[in-house]
């Protein structure tokens, strides 16, 4: 699969299909990968991958610091991830296109449409992730981590990252950059060499500001209310997507549309075509 440099980092990325561009940002968590939408839970079920590219031209990437894209050690903001998306459709010679999220994917999808209103045709938000247990449970993990670092030091995170494959989610002790850490050397090198004390500081600052709320993180609601973008909103019901954090996105984007069906009752037969129906209708 091709890739581009986007904001000094490189990303993995594939164009799937012809016709209205929709830009999709992968679910997966800290594992946003292109793999999930055919891999991973409900989105292996509904198979969308199968069938929006039929109609639609779907541009999908690996998220930074996630699979085969890069990674830079900062204070990451769901800003971060909208720069990527952009860049690549400024690569891609796009101007406006639609807008897909699964699971935490939805996050910066709310964040694009908040910052560029005037590049975002539609928003589709597929299992937005949020609710209490969201919030603790993602605290947990980098409180997990930053013990391990606190305990260890950056080397022992290289070479625990380096020992085995696991993601962020699986293993929180090796941290949300040990993807990067694995594809490159120098990343890696550069990693054991930061200063240690600055880098606790920028991971407690960047979990505070990812993971503030407890419901669906990734634009203040006042921007979002002042949007007038087409948005389906599609609702899980676990302990990572909460059914209130779907709610939540349609009190705040006025003329949304909530498709009220449980997760159980969501098929390949109904879902892709519930998608694309709504697409079509907000390309009109």
């Amino acid at each position: 699969m091709p890739m581009i440099e986007i904001d000094g980092i490189e990303t993995r990325y594939e164009v799937l299909g012809d016709g209205p561009p929709l830009l999709m940002f992968s679910p997966g968590g800290f594992d946003a990968r292109i793999e999930k939408w055919s891999d991973l839970g409900v989105y292996k079920r509904i198979r969308l991958l199968d069938h929006l590219p039929g109609k639609y031209r779907c541009i999908v990437f690996d998220r930074r610091e996630n699979g085969q894209s890069g990674g830079r050690v900062e204070r990451i903001t769901w800003n971060h991830f909208v720069r990527q998306g952009a860049g690549l459709l400024d690569h891609l010679n796009v101007e406006k296109a639609h807008l897909m999220g699964g699971c935490m994917g939805c996050c910066p999808v709310a964040a694009f449409g908040a910052a560029l209103p005037e590049r975002t045709l539609s928003m589709v938000h597929y299992w937005p992730v949020g609710g209490a247990s969201y919030r603790i449970s993602g605290h947990q993990r980098f409180a997990r981590h930053l013990a391990f670092v606190g305990e260890n030091g950056l080397q022992a995170v290289v070479d625990l990252a380096r020992s085995h494959d696991k993601n962020f989610s699986a293993d929180p002790r090796g941290g949300p950059w040990g993807q990067p850490i694995r594809n490159s050397d120098d990343f890696a090198k550069a990693y054991a060499e930061l200063d240690q004390a600055k880098y606790l500081l920028t991971v407690t600052g960047m979990y505070r500001g990812l993971i503030d709320r407890d419901t669906a993180p990734g634009a203040e609601p006042e921007d979002l209310m002042c949007l007038d973008i087409p948005s389906l909103i599609v609702p899980g019901a676990d302990e990572f997507h909460a059914t209130s954090a779907a709610r939540y996105l349609q009190e705040c984007l006025k003329g949304s549309d909530y498709w009220d069906i449980p997760t159980e009752k969501q098929t390949e037969e109904n879902a892709p075509k519930r998608v694309i129906d709504f697409l079509d209708g907000a390309s009109v």
